[in-house]
């Protein structure tokens, strides 16, 4: 039996393992850079293994290194662990026990599937060229993100190439999607007070209104895609709060709005950054009224490698998988991901593995009802299994 059929086998002997990990996480999820229970329960799994675990960044990251027996590079495999600030509305025996807090994304079935896969290769790393770094992630979905402080820690040195994935509840369980170069959308938010003058209804004249001048702003805003961003470009321009609750009889003061940015080319993000700046100073000047941005430039736009990535995949064919039905292109995606940090060090790739429920039915990732098929982690786990022994096996004289 060659090595590949060795490690298929024993991922699927545990497939029930990994389903009660995530479980387990699933119904404990903690939100971004407060994952201390999550953390310690990945430093115990590998502490049971004897596997020691490096603490890494500013957060709750971590990292486990599994040395190969021969020389060859070392690739990184990276999953994030944190959950979001959601009730969930699913009725499940594993339900988030923690109120307001839920697994909404998948980071727990990621986690489930790195933790077991990494075990089964320890157990056969004298057998592999090259190394392994297991990269535990946190806070994947508040600005600035884990990525960011656990690179500035070195997590990624001496790393060749990374590899990420995720489940998509969007696609059909059986299928790996991918895409090579810009994949995923960089983000931006922003946080724009306006301030004007207070009053009573009845005398708007000795007043300055702020929700007038907020609301013509984010009117203005939308003009920012239409009209000054090339029709091929991919952008959106996105108000999520507009919070000027007040009195009927009340002339409001301050209103404060939030927004969210996404683009495909750095060159849009900065197009975009500046207009929303040119925009506020036109504001006060055509109002009378002050205004405060907040602007956060945080996630770059995710950048696939193309030879690791067509690599990854003609790996993940070569093993005949029986439970993956499709490997496609699956084109560019319309979330944001800090994964795109990690890509922009070394050459990384980020793919896709289904995950939708048998019936078809939508449950949308971040929100309150979001549900994915469970064989997608052993799925998950194989793919990236044969993808890892696929490039270590066709990199193992890079020393």
């Amino acid at each position: 039996m060659s090595l590949l059929a060795t490690l298929l086998q024993a991922l699927d002997d545990d497939e029930q393992e990994m389903i009660a990990i995530r479980r387990q996480l699933h119904a404990h999820p903690e939100v971004s850079f407060h994952e201390k229970q999550t953390a310690a329960y990945i430093k115990a799994y590998y502490a049971a293994l004897d596997m020691p675990v490096v603490p890494c960044g500013d957060g709750y990251g971590m990292y486990v290194d599994i040395e190969g027996g021969q020389p060859g590079p070392k690739l990184a495999l990276r999953a994030d662990f944190d959950a979001l600030a959601i009730q969930e509305d699913n009725e499940l025996p594993f339900k988030s026990q923690n109120p307001g807090v839920m697994h909404a994304c998948g980071h727990d079935a990621h986690t489930a599937y790195l933790l077991v896969l990494a075990k089964e290769l320890n157990k056969i790393k004298t057998q592999l060229s090259g190394s392994i770094r297991i990269i535990h992630q946190p806070a994947e979905e508040v600005s600035p993100g884990g990525a960011k402080g656990m690179i500035a820690a070195g997590v990624l040195e001496g790393v060749t190439n990374v590899i990420g994935v995720h489940v998509m509840s969007s696609m059909p369980t059986g299928l790996i999607g991918y895409h090579t170069g810009a994949t995923q959308t960089g983000r931006a938010n922003f946080t724009d007070t306006i301030i004007g003058k207070g009053g009573h209804a009845s005398m708007p004249h000795l007043s300055n209104d702020a929700i007038v001048a907020g609301s013509y702003l984010v009117t203005a805003l939308q003009t920012i895609v239409s009209r000054r961003i090339d029709p091929f470009d991919t952008a959106s321009v996105t108000i999520g709060s507009f919070d000027g609750v007040g009195s009927f009889n009340a002339i409001k003061q301050a209103v404060v709005l939030k927004g969210d940015v996404r683009v495909m080319k750095e060159s849009t993000r900065q197009i975009i950054h500046q207009q929303i700046v040119t925009m506020n100073h036109g504001l006060e000047a055509m109002f009378g009224v002050q205004t405060k941005l907040d602007y956060d430039d945080n996630y770059p736009v995710l950048i696939n490698d193309a030879t690791l990535t067509n690599q990854a995949m003609a790996a993940i064919k070569a093993a005949k998988i029986p439970q993956i039905t499709a490997i496609k292109d699956t084109g560019v995606q319309d979330p944001s991901e800090d994964f795109a940090y990690f890509a922009q060090k070394v050459p990384s790739s980020f793919f896709y593995i289904g995950c939708q429920l048998p019936d078809g039915s939508n449950h949308p990732h971040h929100s309150p009802d979001f549900m994915l098929d469970e064989d997608a982690i052993l799925i998950a786990a194989k793919a990236v299994a044969a993808a890892t022994l696929g490039y270590l096996d066709q990199n193992k004289t890079v020393q």
